[in-house]
């Protein structure tokens, strides 16, 4: 028999902040330390739910680097526009994900989709950023579009609910998502009254976003919408009861464990490449984006 994961901690949404002008957004992986506990999710930025006006001028962040890592925007609402300087871009629609390989290096960009913005709405997304080992940090970037209806669906027993694998696999379901280490990235969708069970490696780093609905986590913990869960890596298997009708994020990886520099938008393994990182962004040599 499997052993229960236990929970570390369950973290409520602090406050928000803009990234831009258009990500309204509750920083739930944040800072070197957090970084190194959550390996190999590096970042994360929840958008939880908030109406935008009406406007003819698209809300968003202009254009700014990456190196070392992927960023992984994963749309709940709303519509997102987006392009960088490898080639990459266009629009991630509710359901979507981009999976973007910054690898060596990259311009990005991204706004609220222009049709979208004129008519304005509820808005709510997650973007993370995923942490690539050493030997692929130089690597070629690339970009992954993965389309809602690309998205592997798994149907529960007795109709109890639905988990799209986006990355990883699920019950012989493996998600479209081509990733550089071990990640399942699993949006779960459960049914008031329904319940769940999951398992992953024991040394996993593993969490959970509450996207909507309330659920109680193994059997006695009360996890609310926007609230973050993190497992202790002590166990396999956990369970989900859905209080109410849940949608629930869930990502377990496999840590690199190597040395983490970071700074701002570049996060590689030693002081000196980080230095590097800033001497090839300012002199152009990850292309140009307008």
């Amino acid at each position: 028999m499997k052993k229960l994961r236990s929970i570390e901690k369950i973290i409520k949404p602090g406050t928000p902040h803009f990234v831009g002008d258009g990500f309204r957004v509750h920083n739930f992986i944040p800072g070197s330390s957090t970084m190194k506990r959550m390996d190999p999710f590096i970042m994360m930025d929840y958008n939880s739910k908030y109406n935008f006006p009406p406007t003819t001028v698209p809300k968003g962040v202009g254009v700014h680097p990456h190196r070392g890592f992927e960023t992984v925007t994963i749309a709940y609402k709303g519509k997102i526009e987006h392009n960088d300087s490898a080639g990459g871009g266009g629009i991630i629609s509710e359901g979507d994900v981009q999976w973007m390989t910054a690898a060596s290096g990259v311009l990005h960009k991204e706004f609220h989709e222009t049709e979208w913005s004129k008519k304005g709405g509820e808005f709510q997304m997650v973007q993370l950023w995923v942490n690539l080992p050493a030997k692929d940090k130089m690597s070629k970037p690339k970009y992954q579009a993965i389309a809602n209806a690309d998205i592997k669906k798994v149907f529960l027993p007795d109709n109890v609910g639905i988990v799209e694998v986006i990355a990883g696999e699920f019950q012989g379901g493996k998600g479209p998502a081509n990733t550089f280490s071990p990640i399942s990235m699993l949006n779960l969708k459960l049914n008031k009254g329904a319940k769940a069970s999951l398992s992953f490696p024991t040394h996993y780093t593993t969490s959970l976003v509450m996207i909507e609905g309330i659920a109680i986590i193994n059997e006695n913990s009360e996890a609310f919408e926007d609230h973050f869960v993190l497992f202790n890596s002590d166990g396999e298997t956990f369970t989900i009861e859905a209080t109410t009708d849940c949608v629930i994020l869930v990502l377990s990886g496999e840590p690199l464990n190597e040395p983490i520099a970071a700074h701002g938008p570049f996060v590689m393994n030693t002081q000196q490449e980080l230095i590097e990182a800033f001497e090839d962004y300012n002199t152009g040599k990850f292309g140009s984006l307008n």
